[in-house]
Parts: structure tokens; C-alpha cells; sequence
């Protein structure tokens, strides 16, 4: 058996990234051969990856890459915000972005075949990642915008990003509009994109909370009472009738307007966002730890 020394065992270390009894079991294993033992290590956490695979990732990352007219979104999940945040997992999820634009992936499935600048495939390179950081990690979502029109890509800390696509205007109003979306999450565009059962039901609603009195004015009033409570909620669930956050003296309609464009369609993802998160008091998770 050959001698394993520190120095290789701190080589390896730092070649995959694997802890330091890890390295030196697998070279013990590997009588020493350094590729061997990278090798083996990433069998290894191929195979751990398959064992977290089922535990709930639902913290993580929104990464963004954006280049002439392509911008994509990407999120990337982890199961603890202390992971998200570690230098491994933000590289990891910039890279992942990254392969997403230049290979044109627009679904997860294609995206784990892409490959990073490294060489690895986006589905090695998460197996890696999980190895090397302890936790199931997942690629969870992707959206993307290819256009000849003005087009912002926008993270708001990691956890919430925006896609932006906007006819005219320029890029810095685009970048607004992201910043707005983020901020303030409109479900539609402009007010013809409300579905008409909703303002059908939020009709039903403002005619039952008016009083008896209110109901017995004549239906053109009504209508009228009626119809400037509907434009409120419209406006208030519309991005073109809200408020715009970097003016909000105008509305992001009159902010359209006066750069000269027209908001054609925007995406916001937020980490987490339909993942049902598992908690656990801290005893039962310690008790349940003794059990394995």
C-alpha cells in the first residue's frame, strides 16, 4: 500500500472539493493514484446525491445571464439558505446559468445535458455540488426570452428574478420595469390581460359587502359604484395600472408612455415559491438522527 502522505491527501482535497477523510480513503483506496481517486470520489458522490435526492430542497438561488437579446433564469435549489449562500453553490448556479444561455436549453431536462465551461455536464456538476456541500440540490426551474427587443434580466438578492421584454424604450427602462416586477409582483401585464371570472367575481364580491341602501340606487349608480371599484382591483393586479416604484407619481403606464414603450411580457420567478417546506423541532430531528 502506498505511503498517502498530507500533502497529497490536501491536493486532492483541493482538486474535488471532498472532505479530508474522504480524500484520504479514497486514496487509500486507490494505493495512492491521484485520477484514480478523483475518479472513485465522484462515484462517490453520485451515489450520495442518490440518497438526498428525496430530501426537501426548498432554498436556493435565482441565477441570471443575459447577451444579445437572450437572457435566461434559472432556479436552483438547496436545502438550506446557509448552503445558498456558499461560494460552491453561487459559482455552481452562475455557471449553470451560463450554460443555459449559450447552449439555448429552454426546459430542465435539456439543461442537465448542457455543459459548463468546465467540460462537465450541468447534471455531473450538481452530483459534484452535492457531494461537495452535504445537501440535495436541485435545478428546479428555468425561463428565457430570446428577442430583437429591448430585454432585462434582473435578481433581487438571489431569491426573486425577473425577465423583462420591452418593444422601444431602452434598456435602462427595461431594467426598471424588472426592479418593479420584483418589487411589487403583478400576476398580469396591462388590464386586458385580467381574465374576465375574475373581474366577474370581484363584481360579486364589492355587490355583497354593499349595504342594503347602496343596493336599492338606481342601476346606472350602481353600475358606476360598482365599475370604479372593479378599475381599482384591476389596476392594483395589472402592472401597467400600478404605481411605478421608481416614480410613483406615474403609473408604470404613463412611465410606458412617456420612454416610448411598450411592456411586452415579463417572468418572475422566487425561490421556493409551490414547494411545500418540511419543519421539524429541533429535538424530533435530533431524535430522529440517533435512529440512523
Amino acid at each position: 500500500m502506498a505511503d498517502i502522505s498530507a500533502s497529497l491527501v490536501k491536493e486532492l482535497r483541493e482538486r474535488t472539493g471532498a472532505g479530508m477523510m474522504e480524500c484520504k480513503k479514497a486514496l487509500t483506496e486507490n494505493n495512492g493514484d491521484i485520477d484514480a481517486s478523483a475518479e472513485w470520489l465522484r462515484k462517490s458522490g453520485l451515489a450520495k446525491a442518490d440518497k438526498k435526492a428525496s430530501r426537501v430542497a426548498a432554498e436556493g438561488r435565482i441565477a441570471v445571464a443575459q447577451a444579445n437579446g437572450k437572457a435566461v433564469l434559472v432556479e436552483i435549489n438547496s436545502e438550506t439558505d446557509f448552503v445558498a449562500k456558499d461560494v460552491n453553490f453561487v459559482a455552481f448556479t452562475d455557471a449553470v446559468a451560463q450554460a443555459a444561455l449559450d447552449s439555448g436549453a429552454t426546459d430542465v431536462e435539456a439543461l442537465k445535458n448542457a455543459k459548463l465551461a468546465s467540460g462537465e455536464t450541468v447534471e455531473e456538476a450538481r452530483a459534484a455540488a452535492i457531494a461537495k456541500l452535504g445537501e440535495n440540490i436541485l435545478v428546479r426551474r428555468i425561463a428565457s426570452i430570446t428577442t430583437g427587443n429591448n430585454v432585462a434580466a434582473y435578481s433581487h438578492g438571489g431569491k426573486i428574478g425577473v425577465l423583462v421584454e420591452v418593444a422601444g424604450g431602452d434598456v435602462e427602462f427595461a431594467r426598471g420595469i424588472a426592479m418593479h416586477v420584483a418589487a411589487m409582483n403583478p400576476p398580469y401585464n396591462k388590464a386586458a390581460d385580467v381574465p374576465a371570472d375574475f373581474v366577474a367575481k370581484e363584481k360579486e364580491i364589492e355587490l355583497a359587502k354593499m349595504s342594503d341602501k347602496d343596493k336599492q340606487k338606481p342601476a346606472e349608480i350602481l353600475e358606476k359604484i360598482i365599475g370604479g371599484k372593479i378599475a381599482k382591483i384591476v389596476n392594483e393586479v395589472s402592472l401597467y395600472g400600478q404605481p411605478y416604484v421608481l416614480n410613483t407619481d406615474q403609473s408604470v403606464e404613463q412611465a410606458a408612455k412617456a420612454a416610448g414603450a411598450d411592456v411586452v411580457s415579463f417572468t418572475r420567478l422566487a425561490v421556493g415559491e409551490g414547494i411545500e417546506k418540511v419543519v421539524e423541532d429541533y429535538a424530533a430531528e435530533v431524535a430522529k438522527a440517533m435512529q440512523v
